[in-house]
């Protein structure tokens, strides 16, 4: 094993430190010392806080590439997980200055961001992977994240993405994958790090990271955020963040520890409902808008983009609390025996203004063309309560090698969504938006509450079995039983599903840095699987089947230049069937739907030489919905629909960062194809934009090394000021623009 030179934390003082810690005009950022190597769970951390960590040999090591997943689940080297798998580190995150897991998706491709519906907005992180919804596929630590909130990155190690269909691992609603959030854990040794950073649009953030040793294997950690910060181009627009995460460890470094741990946010927002899209290239308009105001408005320019069309008076609160208890156990035998259990509940309290439709009262004089706007009132509250038993064990029976994880999960989720009736508000001027006009408030309705909740117990055994030396074998068994209930003020449904997922692939090693996979794997997705409603009719009435979803894959993985560099590349298919349509002669709904997305992907992580590290990958996508259609009750009219909203056909995306002395430089490109909103054949006009364009955004770093404590860092986002379009809504009448150009400065201080 090759020795590494690293300079020693000092330690601190005991935990009077942690809060004497927040008052430091500059906070440390040192990544930790690595942990013991029986906590198996927890993945190392790098002690390259500016630059490069240096071997003895020479070479550096690399801060990007990691060679195992963090989950348990996946008992394998990544170079031998026969599915594809992107990890993003810590380390790259900081070096971007990304501060939410929307920045760090920026990573990979094939994922797009959401707007939402006509005049509603999407709360939280909202998004889509390889053309499925992913968004309540988020996991911290293998359990299922729930609520409307934009996740903060402050009190992560790594980000796990998992892609193709993975309900083996993780149960249901995992069409297109999942991603999981690796929290940091205490560690043995002592040190304090943080950073504080100032930017355009009022930017203002701090965070600590505090790890003290309390005695031979236990250890107490607190991270901790405070952001508060404007939006680049947008008037109005504010996000407000603070956070802590303490953690308390038994044990480390012996066979048996225990994690208690835990993490608090806080939001107060003021959310964006976006702008008109009015101006921009193919605006479009319905066959009912005629005659000169038809003629105007197809010729009218572009709003400014930093209108905000809203009330100051808007807000968006999120309170969002999680605890956590792990056990880990060693038996013996390379058997470890783990249970986690948790105890999680969001709560968003979110008061948005969208807006509609443009009239223009005097078509010749735009000063008096007006917008419609509604008021969304939403108050969720999502809470889960599991527990977690797994056993991890490797044994060889009649000659092969097993590395088994076997484990029981019980679950239960909720969701209760109290409803209000907002006032009318008044329409706004289109060019002149008054944001500090009174656009009334809302009225409580119980009459429209809402109330949903899942139970789950399940088993799954995941196995990989060595045939000869090269080949290996990966099995996959997991079967849940849901019970499902839903309830409104009038009706009460309930349902309850046996569904089976699995996985299987075959693996061969054509070298020592090089294997080739073929593998193949489903997920179940049931009635309100996604939402937790459930219905009389339609794709979540509690007659209906689940849907299910199946993904093939062939692949290779290498890791070259003395393995610092990884290469993978996959060629893959999904198809979702069960999808609600109806019978093209009979209008009679049936589960005949079905969604086929397919492609490939490349991706490259690691070193070229021994200072110059990057990260990238291409992905393509072509999608095709199949037997999908629709039917207007009134008219009997069909709509068939043939293609798959926000799916590019192909993204990509790369950073790159280079060590001179005690200079690091950065930089970083990603382009995503168009997304294509119209996705019926034959669509009649509607107002709006038939699409998302294309776009390309470069950012830039460069960072000095004051000294071993201390690092300045410049980061700078789209380094070439492009304006484009970042999402559009599905009525196509307002969208959010990517931020402009923009400069961060960062001050990172580690002991």
């Amino acid at each position: 094993m090759a020795t590494y030179i690293k300079s020693r934390k000092h330690a601190v003082a005991p935990l009077a430190a942690l809060a004497a810690s927040f008052a430091m005009p500059l906070v440390a950022q040192a990544d930790p010392a690595p942990a013991p190597a029986a906590a198996d769970t927890t993945p190392s951390s790098s002690s390259s806080t500016f630059l490069p960590t240096v071997r003895v040999d020479g070479t550096a090591a690399s801060d990007y590439k990691v060679e195992k997943s963090a989950s348990s689940k996946l008992t394998q080297p990544l170079l031998e997980t026969p599915k594809t798998i992107q990890v993003i580190r810590k380390e790259v995150l900081r070096e971007q200055g990304a501060v939410s897991l929307m920045d760090a998706l920026q990573n990979t491709p094939g994922i797009t961001m959401q707007l939402g519906e006509n005049g509603n907005t999407s709360a939280g992180d909202t998004f889509q992977m390889r053309g499925f919804s992913a968004s309540t596929s988020t996991f911290v630590d293998g359990i299922r994240d729930l609520g409307a909130v934009t996740r903060d990155v402050f009190n992560l190690e790594q980000i796990e993405v998992v892609k193709g269909p993975s309900g083996a691992d993780t149960g249901r609603a995992a069409s297109a994958g999942y991603i999981n959030l690796i929290t940091k854990l205490p560690q043995a040794d002592s040190f304090i790090e943080g950073s504080a950073t100032i930017g355009t649009a009022d930017r203002k953030r701090a965070s600590v990271d505090v790890n003290q040793k309390l005695s031979e294997g236990m250890a107490v950690r607190l991270n901790g955020v405070w952001d508060d910060s404007g939006v680049p181009g947008r008037d109005i627009v504010k996000k407000k963040t603070y956070a802590l995460a303490p953690s308390l460890a038994f044990g480390l470094g012996t066979p048996t520890r225990f994690f208690i741990y835990s993490q608090h946010i806080r939001q107060n927002n003021v959310p964006d409902g976006g702008i008109p899209s009015i101006g921009w290239p193919g605006y479009t308009l319905a066959s009912t808008v005629t005659g000169d105001a038809r003629t105007a408005l197809l010729s009218a320019r572009k709003v400014d983009t930093s209108n905000f069309y809203g009330s100051v008076n808007d807000y968006e609160d999120v309170k969002a609390d999680m605890v956590t208890t792990k056990l880990e156990m060693d038996l013996g035998g390379g058997t470890t025996v783990r249970n986690v259990s948790r105890y999680g509940r969001t709560y968003m309290d979110r008061m948005v203004t969208g807006i509609i439709n443009i009239t223009a009262v005097t078509p010749a004089d735009p000063t008096t063309w007006t917008i419609s706007r509604s008021r969304q009132h939403i108050n969720q509250t999502n809470e889960i309560l599991t527990n977690q038993t797994s056993l991890t064990t490797s044994f060889a029976t009649a000659g092969l090698k097993h590395d088994l994880v076997t484990g029981v999960e019980l679950t239960y989720e909720s969701q209760d969504n109290k409803a209000f009736t907002s006032t009318a508000a008044p329409a706004a001027n289109l060019y002149n938006p008054n944001p500090y006009v009174d656009l009334g408030g809302s009225v409580r309705n119980p009459a429209s509450d809402t109330s949903g909740s899942t139970t789950t117990q399940a088993i799954y055994a995941l196995d990989t079995l060595a045939l000869t030396d090269a080949l290996k074998l990966t099995l996959g068994l997991r079967t849940d039983h849901y019970t499902s209930k839903y309830s409104t003020a009038t009706a009460a449904y309930s349902a309850g599903k046996w569904v089976t997922s699995w996985n299987t692939a075959l693996l061969y090693k054509l070298a020592d840095n090089g294997t080739v996979y073929a593998a193949a794997a489903n997920s179940i997705l049931p009635p309100g699987g996604s939402n937790f409603t459930l219905a009389a009719t339609g794709q979540n009435a509690t007659a209906s089947d689940p849907q299910e979803a199946k993904n093939y894959e062939l692949g290779t993985k290498w890791d070259l230049l003395n393995k610092r560099l990884n290469l993978t590349a996959a060629l893959y298919r999904s198809e979702n069937d069960g999808q609600v349509s109806v019978d093209p002669v009979t209008n009679v709904a049936t589960q005949g739907g079905k969604t086929r997305v397919e492609g490939i992907e490349l991706a490259a992580v690691g070193q070229l030489t021994n200072f110059w590290q990057l990260t990238a990958g291409v992905q393509t996508m072509n999608t095709k919905q199949i037997n999908q259609r629709s039917v207007n009750t009134t008219t009997g009219v069909q709509t068939v629909t043939d293609g798959v909203r926000w799916s590019p056909k192909w993204s990509a995306t790369l950073w790159t960062s280079y060590q001179w002395g005690d200079f690091t430089f950065g930089a970083g490109v990603s382009h995503t194809a168009v997304q294509k909103r119209v996705i019926t054949v034959a669509a009649a006009a509607s107002t709006g934009l038939p699409e998302l364009p294309a776009y390309t955004v470069a950012n830039a770093m460069a960072a000095y090394r004051v000294n071993k404590n201390v690092n300045l860092q410049l980061n700078v986002t789209n380094l070439f000021d492009r304006q484009y379009m970042s999402s559009l809504n599905n009525g196509g009448g307002r969208l959010t623009l990517g931020a402009p150009r923009t400069a961060m400065l960062t001050a990172n201080v580690g002991f």
